[in-house]
């Protein structure tokens, strides 16, 4: 019971902060998954991309009431999304979960320095 409880509240932490900041919740969750429950991280990419599908339905529908969406753009975008997932989820497999962490450890911090210029600079 505890363990269903302890991931109910990463799901609801990485809900909030995908919901409030924007970004996409694997970003949250991948290390939630690593680092609390100790999952590894092929399995943990895993379930980060199944979590998404629910996340997004929800937010699209709130962002659609609000007019807030690009249809047109949307579209072109998930072309490119779904070529590059295929290639990537195929290439992932064959990496070793270190050189996993690393990638997704490299990215995360890249883009929080980005974001903390970026907002310096205006």
């Amino acid at each position: 019971m505890n363990t269903i409880l302890v991931v109910f509240i990463m799901g609801l932490s990485t809900g909030i902060l995908s919901g409030l900041l924007g970004i996409g919740g694997g970003v949250v969750l991948v290390p939630m998954l690593v680092f609390v429950l100790g999952i590894l991280q092929h399995t943990a990419q895993g379930i980060s991309m199944l979590v998404i599908i629910p996340t997004a339905i929800v937010s699209i529908w709130h962002f659609h009431k609000d007019k807030l969406i690009n249809y047109q753009a949307a579209l072109y975008m998930a072309a490119g999304a779904v070529t590059g997932a295929l290639i990537s989820a195929n290439l992932a497999q064959y990496l070793p979960a270190s050189d996993l962490k690393r990638i997704f450890g490299i990215f995360v911090i890249y883009s929080g320095y980005r974001m903390i210029l970026g907002t310096r600079k205006k």
